[in-house]
């Protein structure tokens, strides 16, 4: 299994994954994911579920 995956959204480079002791750590590609920067995931799937929320403005902004 791997330990790295890269996320996209629409074809777009969202960040990568990092499997680590406490699950998969984002690494944001672009400053339009940076909320998702640092934040662990079960898995990858569910990192790219959270970037495509992001992405289509699901997410609430952070104040």
């Amino acid at each position: 299994m791997s330990n790295t995956f890269i996320i996209e959204v629409s074809s777009q480079p969202a960040g990568i994954v990092v499997r680590g002791p406490g699950g998969f750590q984002f690494f944001a590609a672009s400053h339009r994911f940076n909320r998702l920067e640092g934040q662990l995931f079960r898995n990858a799937r569910e990192a790219e579920r959270a970037a495509t929320r992001l992405a289509g403005g699901v997410l609430p902004t952070a104040a």
